[in-house]
């Protein structure tokens, strides 16, 4: 816990470091393969435990409505994301952590949902959580595109997952807090390019000119 030993000021200026160090790419590829979800149609899933199941939850929430633009609402041919956390299903995490154990909370509400192309964000912070692991690999298995999230080593979720995002820290609640900022940085951004808005905005209007121009020439 950096807290017992750091005042405000050595926090954040950890913190600063941490994210000055953090791989930009991995973030962006991330970015990019939800971005190309939501053209296809495919399902997010999230999951973690703890706060990462918090985070995980406030993520998809997110994602759900806010990548949406507000005058779409009423939009019903709208194309929205698809999301499901699978922390957030209390009964069923309930049922399956009490009939068969807590390892199989998440890997079976996949199979209820999952199909080939769609994506697994798998977060835990020592990367060793054991029903984070056994989901990343049912979806490996099943042709879902899988991320992890997760610390300075990774753990065996490293190891396990397609691509991952590791957070340079071993702190617990710093490797939380910078998973929340930078879904919230990822979110903006894919609002961004799925409204055409703000540095996405001019790609859009080359878009719709060509769009245009094939229209008239026809």
């Amino acid at each position: 816990m950096l807290g017992l030993k750091l005042n405000l000021e050595e926090y954040l200026d950890d913190a600063r470091r941490i994210l000055s160090e953090l791989n930009r790419n991995s973030v962006q590829e991330l970015t990019n393969d939800l971005y190309h979800a939501w053209q296809q149609g495919r399902v997010v899933f999230v999951c973690g435990n703890g706060g990462a199941g918090s985070t995980a939850n406030h993520f998809a929430e997110d994602l759900l409505k806010s990548t949406l633009d507000p005058g779409e609402f009423e939009n019903d041919d709208a194309r929205r994301m698809k999301v499901i956390s699978l922390s957030q299903n209390t009964p069923s995490i309930l049922a399956w952590a009490n009939d068969e154990g807590f390892e199989k909370i998440f890997v079976e509400q996949l199979k209820n949902f999952a199909r080939p192309g769609d994506v697994l964000l798998a977060m835990s912070g020592s990367g060793n959580s054991p029903n984070v692991l056994k989901a990343v690999d049912w979806a490996n298995a099943h042709e879902l595109m899988t991320w992890g999230l997760t610390g300075r080593t990774g753990g065996e979720l490293a190891e396990l997952a397609e691509r991952t995002v590791q957070v340079p820290s071993d702190d617990m609640g710093m490797i939380q807090s910078v998973h929340l900022l930078i879904f919230h940085c990822m979110l903006d951004d894919l609002h961004g390019r799925v409204n055409g808005k703000g540095r996405h905005a001019q790609r859009n209007e080359l878009r719709s000119s060509r769009v245009a121009s094939v229209e008239k020439s026809r």
